[in-house]
């Protein structure tokens, strides 16, 4: 019986695999890439799954690149749970210069070399 309805869950999927994703919640691993927000890619699984019931783990800043959980369906309810674990991060730093906005995005307006200002 089982298989039978493994069967039937598959071919249905097969043939229309969005059909059945708004009715399946989970966890989706994104990596996120420098440039869009969370938010932004929240948007895209949205449309593309058809979904209304989504979000996310976590921001990541939209210079940051990294691993996003995107919550589906009932598993948005898994969003207070994730908070209790911890985060790790990387960062790449860059010494001897500041920007208008302080981040890689802005213009150079101080620079030091050697200890002194360039």
């Amino acid at each position: 019986m089982e298989d039978t309805c493994f069967a039937s869950l598959q071919k249905r999927f097969r043939a229309d695999p969005l059909s059945l994703a708004g009715r399946i919640p989970g966890i989706l691993l994104v990596n996120k890439p420098s440039g869009p927000t969370s938010h932004d890619i929240v948007d895209i699984a949205r449309r593309r799954l058809g979904l209304k019931r989504i979000g996310h783990g976590g921001t990541l800043d939209p210079l940051a690149e990294g691993l996003l959980l995107i919550l589906a369906g009932e598993a948005t309810r898994l969003f207070d749970d994730l908070q209790a674990f911890d985060k790790c991060y990387r960062a790449q730093l860059r010494f001897g210069m500041r920007t208008d906005t302080q981040d890689a995005t802005g213009r150079i307006v101080e620079a030091y070399r050697d200890g002194a200002m360039a």
